[in-house]
């Protein structure tokens, strides 16, 4: 297990990962990337129980699938920075012929990517099955999945949201990225989704919400306890509160930075607001 320190120094690199990845193609998704930095460095490097190297039917580990593919420079990152590819292909990013697309694919046989996604409001059910399929195998780890909330207005969603309460998929915990900004705007402004918990909660999941998204204490302890609650019939959501370009300020709590490359000024501020801790590629 790395300390809280270890994994704040590794979040601190990912973000030069993250921004230095999209300006060199001037091209890719850097706000949600950084504003989910912080919980994917701690899935990874302290929550999933992992075997060595990659399997890509996942028996006898925890798995994870991301749903909003378009945060593939923060996973692609976190990937290398957990031994799963060398760091030095991160500077391949987007080119053609890349295992790194600009969302996750599986034909070029990247370690680590098991679905391909960007495709939003699919996950969740891919999720579901993985998570169905280690209940036949018996297979007691657990299947982790990621979300965009902007994601959740696509209706797949809510049908896999009632099938997986339906059939007690209780090995599952699916945590949303609650940043309210997606591509146009804010969620509320393009479609508001109301109370998330509440219809989480009425579609019959075990809800928890970790206010402290950018923090990897916080995510620690709200994963700890959503963990506790798997196997009691009940699949788990997180809520999980962050900030959209945390990190940067001038990218954080706007939807601005959704998809958009930082030029040559804002890659040097970008970068001098954060330590290079593990070497840069």
């Amino acid at each position: 297990m790395n300390s809280v320190k270890e994994l704040e120094n590794t979040v601190s690199q990912v973000r030069r990962d993250i921004v230095r990845m999209v300006h060199k193609v001037n091209s890719g998704h850097p706000g949600g990337s950084l504003g989910c930095a912080e919980f994917m460095v701690a899935l990874y490097q302290n929550i999933l129980h992992r075997k060595p190297g990659f399997d890509m039917d996942g028996v006898g580990e925890d798995i994870f699938f991301l749903s909003n593919g378009h945060i593939s420079p923060v996973f692609y990152s976190v990937l290398s920075r957990s031994g799963y590819f060398p760091v030095d292909e991160l500077k391949t990013f987007r080119l053609l012929n890349s295992r790194l697309q600009g969302h996750p694919t599986t034909h070029e046989g990247l370690p680590g990517v098991r679905i391909a996604s960007g495709s939003l409001g699919q996950g969740l059910s891919v999720a579901i099955g993985a998570a169905q399929a280690k209940k036949l195998n018996k297979d007691v780890h657990l299947v982790y999945s990621l979300h965009g909330d902007g994601e959740l207005q696509e209706g797949q969603n809510w049908e896999a949201i009632m099938y997986a309460a339906a059939k007690k998929v209780d090995n599952l915990i699916a945590t949303i990225d609650y940043n309210g900004q997606q591509i146009d705007g804010a969620t509320n402004d393009v479609l508001p989704m109301g109370n998330l918990r509440a219809k989480f909660e009425a579609f019959g999941w075990e809800v928890f919400d970790i206010e402290k998204g950018n923090d990897i204490t916080s995510i620690l302890e709200g994963m700890a306890l959503a963990k506790s609650k798997t196997g009691k019939g009940k699949p788990v959501c997180v809520l999980l509160h962050t900030v959209m370009g945390n990190g940067v300020d001038f990218m954080m709590h706007t939807h601005a930075w959704h998809g958009k490359a930082p030029n040559d000024a804002q890659l040097e501020s970008a970068l001098a607001q954060n330590e290079e801790t593990l070497g840069d590629y």
